[in-house]
């Protein structure tokens, strides 16, 4: 049985092991879902995260939260950013349509190369709209086959702190999207706070920003002999 493990180094915080259903199996019961908040801990957030061999980990937060710049500082494994595909596309055709115009063929893009990611059995990090139910049960199901866990890493920052953030990077979004984001994410928040988390997932780690400023990797792997249990 593969060992699925989720935890924080440097701060000796440490989430239990998750025992999955063998490799190929999806179906049976999942264990109790864990979740960790690292929020206000004030100097003493950890450093690191290490999931399992085999696990997925969702990365979401409101628009302009800091999701993209967090893995590409942090993930050390592979990473799936749909902010990356859309730059792609960008360069190819921002000087010639509008994004409304080729939005579809980024989406298409980025679950395309998604579903490469996933083929290749790695432990992956994956930066979506978390809170689409569809996504988290494919991503759920395919943690399962491999014999991992699907884990939400939530960037919980206020609107206005994310609204600045689109400032800063010169994109956002619409105030209709921001919107629909915002209350889905909301949701999703008030529900993990209260140990509920979506069928599927094996823990949930809340983070803010400034917990997020100090995490400097999040990878895969078995627990390393220096690495201690709180």
């Amino acid at each position: 049985m593969n060992r699925t493990t989720a935890y924080a180094t440097s701060a000796a915080i440490a989430l239990p092991k998750q025992p999955t259903a063998p490799a190929g199996e999806a179906c049976g019961p999942l264990p109790a879902p864990v979740v960790r908040d690292l929020r206000e801990r004030a100097g003493h957030s950890p450093h690191g995260l290490r999931f399992g061999t085999s696990d997925l980990v969702v990365v979401t937060g409101l628009p302009g939260s800091g999701k993209s710049t967090l893995m590409r500082r942090a993930v050390t494994g592979r990473r799936i950013d749909s902010q990356d595909t859309r730059d792609r596309w960008d360069g190819r055709l921002a000087r010639f349509l509008p994004y409304a115009v080729y939005r579809p063929l980024v989406r298409a893009a980025h679950y395309a190369g998604l579903r490469r990611a996933l083929r290749s059995g790695e432990g992956v990090v994956v930066h979506d709209c978390g809170t689409q139910a569809w996504v988290r049960s494919w991503l759920a199901r395919d943690a399962r086959r491999r014999g991992g866990a699907l884990h939400l890493l939530l960037l919980d920052v206020d609107p206005g702190t994310a609204l600045d953030g689109q400032r800063e990077r010169g994109r956002g979004v619409s105030r209709y999207a921001f919107a629909r984001h915002r209350g889905a994410f909301g949701r999703l928040l008030r529900s993990v706070e209260k140990g509920d988390l979506p069928e599927g997932c094996g823990s949930a780690v809340l983070i803010d920003r400034a917990a997020a400023d100090v995490l400097r990797r999040v990878d895969f792997g078995d627990r390393g002999p220096g690495d201690r249990s709180g």
